[in-house]
């Protein structure tokens, strides 16, 4: 399976099991991501926000926060599962 890097994430909230990633690339809701590091999972995205509201899509360059099924680590890699 071919992934391209979709951004980096630089911080996580474990108690409401979000990251924060900035982004290299676009994203939406539904697109399937991998995310590498300290951490390795797959997982469709299902929600996700900027600045605390609920978005569908974010564009390159954007900080969003990103609710995620485990646990991660700043400087995880992410990317998009093709």
């Amino acid at each position: 399976m071919a992934k391209k890097v979709i951004g980096k994430i630089t911080h996580y909230y474990p108690k409401i099991g979000v990251a924060v990633v900035e982004l290299q690339s676009t994203l939406k809701v539904g697109d399937k991501i991998l995310i590498e590091g300290k951490s390795n999972f797959e997982q469709t995205i299902e929600s996700m926000q900027i600045d605390m509201k609920n978005i569908s899509s974010a564009k390159k360059g954007q900080a969003i926060g990103l609710k995620v099924d485990e646990q991660v680590k700043a400087n995880d890699m992410v990317y998009k599962a093709s």
